[in-house]
């Protein structure tokens, strides 16, 4: 019995049911107070015969609302049976009138009623009032009524979700911190053995663990405690999960929240956030707060000057600057904050004092890569023919992110094809999934349609296996996938540096798919858009930022700090030569690539037939067509590149 009285819900009161009551109150006195419930009504003969028996004693005239209230004489009430069976009534009170008449026009009424005395010698009073019921004027109110209600459901919305900071959701906490704590009660569990790769950014981070664990070592011998570390680099590198795994290795309070929740529609709010987080931080001291994409409140000042709609936003972060220099050596509080646009951020937000440090969080490399993954693939029930070293490869430019979005899509193929565990395959399927999109094999396709895409692919294989700095093939297919008709997928070297012919072999292989076509059909196609938009992007690049171009020379226009939007930094005599030397340097590609497939024209009509028959083709059957690539040191390929499924 005791179990069934625990489960039972504990009945709450709603602070909104008070209204209810009063509600039906007003109702009620209303309906009782109604002079049309306690009050007979009149004809007008009935109250011409009533008045000339002289039985009235009093007429109260409302003048509000066209009608008499007619006063009988006490004494003939109770006497005369017509009167008694009015009186009856369940809604009449003594000493209230017996009927009540209605008039039309006033003046006439009272004309009438004065003749009658006359000539009658009647005796009533004759009074005059107003009257007014209670919904009457609640009606009247009605429209302040909804705005108020309306104002004070607003305010009670926006101050519950800014009482973060223990406030109970009333209006005065809306200029309270919104930042989550982690502290002894709610420890954070991340440590650095949870964030793979990232070795430099996590010595960076390492000191400012040791500064808070051991701050006695450093000021002893004069030094400062940095006051703050900017954590910068592209999203899903880790930026987050490092900060979280300082707050774990430190065991110390942890404030956590994001740019924007420093961002309200009322002035002042966003400042008085800053100081209630600032003041907090240094009452548990020692302790970090974490600012993620701090460029929600940090983007430079002035910058839309026009507008007047930064206002605020530049109060927030003059609060912030004030608070972060205003921090002295001995407060033990450390700013760590994130952001992957920390170009457009203040510079007085990035001086010395304020920001010390500046950790870049870059991709991941090949290693790191490895690393990544063999955290995500934890909780994965995993084949024996998974070969990590394989996918790492296969993965170039991907963040930890990507890495973890990657192994989930894995598990998912699996699991659609009824597999108890999860193979290599599947992670090449995710990576394609990924990469390409979804296949789509019920699409369309015309036989001649298909022989196109097959010898475009084709050739982009036949151009990259023959050039020495072109990205080695690993898998061709001609199925369509996301908005692609076909695609190919290379491992790519990993480079810190790029040089010209790297650069111009990448072009003429990606070059390669329309030269196959204009060789073979003697016909260009829409097909080769996203190559096209690819070169031309190269080739920019190469004129006008690396200064790869000997006719433009040593020059660069590019802009670091993207003050460049509006303004082109280049005379029109100069942007002609530009223009003249893309286009110069793509055309030679092209026709590099034509030259290339006319001399292994035989071979590129193997390759495409192998291709209109598989559909799918992979590194193994290029080198049974074309050999070994002529300029690669023969060596024992990889155990991981053997294992590729080529069913």
């Amino acid at each position: 019995m005791s179990e069934k009285k625990k489960n039972n819900p504990k009945f709450t009161l709603n602070s909104y049911w008070i209204y209810i009551p009063i509600i039906l109150f007003f109702i009620a006195l209303q309906l009782f107070s109604s002079a049309n419930m306690n009050s007979k009504k009149l004809t007008s003969n009935e109250f011409t015969e009533i008045l000339k028996n002289n039985d009235v004693e009093k007429i109260t005239i409302i003048t509000n609302k066209s009608f008499a209230k007619i006063f009988i004489k006490s004494d003939l009430i109770d006497t005369n049976e017509k009167y008694k069976k009015a009186k009856e009534s369940l809604y009449y009170r003594k000493g209230q009138p017996l009927y009540e008449y209605e008039f039309g026009k006033l003046e006439s009424f009272e004309s009438e009623l004065n003749k009658l005395k006359e000539s009658n010698n009647l005796t009533f009073d004759k009074g005059y009032d107003q009257e007014t019921s209670i919904l009457d004027t609640i009606f009247s109110a009605l429209p302040f009524i909804l705005l108020i209600a309306i104002w004070l459901f607003f305010m009670r919305r926006m101050s519950g979700a800014g009482g973060g900071s223990g406030g109970s959701g009333q209006i005065f906490n809306i200029g309270k911190s919104r930042a989550k704590l982690f502290d002894e009660n709610t420890k954070v569990k991340t440590t650095f053995k949870n964030v793979a790769g990232l070795e430099g950014a996590k010595e960076e981070v390492q000191e400012i663990v040791d500064f808070l664990k051991n701050p006695e070592k450093y000021t002893k011998l004069g030094g400062k405690i940095p006051k703050g570390a900017l954590l910068v680099g592209p999203p899903g590198t880790g930026k987050t999960l490092l900060a979280k795994a300082v707050a774990g290795e430190a065991g110390v309070p942890f404030f956590s929240l994001s740019g924007s929740d420093f961002v309200e529609m009322f002035v002042g709010v966003g400042a008085s956030r800053v100081r209630d987080l600032f003041k907090q931080a240094a009452q548990k001291s020692p302790s970090i707060i974490f600012i993620d994409e701090i460029d929600a409140i940090g983007r430079a000042r002035g910058k839309n000057s026009m507008t007047g709609g930064n206002d605020e936003r530049e109060n927030t972060l003059n609060q912030l600057l004030t608070e972060m220099d205003g921090f002295g050596t001995e407060s033990n509080v450390i700013v760590l904050a994130a952001t992957n646009r920390a170009e457009i951020l203040d510079k007085a937000l990035m001086r010395a004092g304020r920001f010390d440090r500046q950790i870049y969080v870059d991709l991941p490399d090949l290693n790191e890569r490895r690393e990544i993954f063999e955290v995500h693939i934890k909780p994965l029930k995993l084949a024996d023919d998974v070969k990590l070293e394989f996918l790492a490869q296969q993965t170039p430019g991907f963040s930890g992110a990507d890495i973890a979005n990657l192994c989930n899509e894995a598990a998912l193929i699996a699991a659609r094809n009824n597999k108890s565990a999860i193979h290599h395959q599947d992670f090449l399927d995710a990576v394609d999934r990924i990469v390409g999109g979804l296949e789509k094999k019920n699409k369309v396709i015309t036989p001649k349609e298909k022989k196109v895409i097959a010898y475009h692919e084709a050739g982009h294989a036949t151009v990259s296996w023959m050039l020495k700095y072109a990205a080695p093939l690993v898998k061709v297919t001609i199925v369509p996938r996301g908005q692609s008709l076909g695609a190919a997928w290379y491992l790519p070297e990993e480079r810190k540096i790029v040089q010209t012919e790297q650069m111009l072999d990448e072009m003429c292989a990606t070059m390669g798919g329309r030269a196959a076509e204009k060789l073979i059909f003697n016909k260009i196609s829409t097909g080769a858009l996203s190559d096209l938009e690819k070169v031309t992007k190269q080739a920019r690049a190469m004129v006008t930022v690396y200064g790869l171009n000997e006719e433009v020379g040593n020059v660069t226009y590019y802009d670091s700090s993207g003050n460049d939007s509006f303004v082109k930094p280049y005379s029109d005599d100069t942007a002609k030569v530009i223009d003249k030397e893309i286009s110069k340097i793509i055309e030679g590609q092209y026709a590099r690539a034509i030259q290339i497939l006319d001399e292994n024209r035989d071979k590129l009509d193997v390759l495409a037939q192998k291709l209109l028959e598989k559909e799918v083709i992979f590194k193994d059957d290029l080198i049974e067509i074309f050999g070994m690539r002529p300029f690669e040191v023969k060596k024992e390929a990889p155990d991981t590149e053997k294992n590729i499924d080529t069913n």
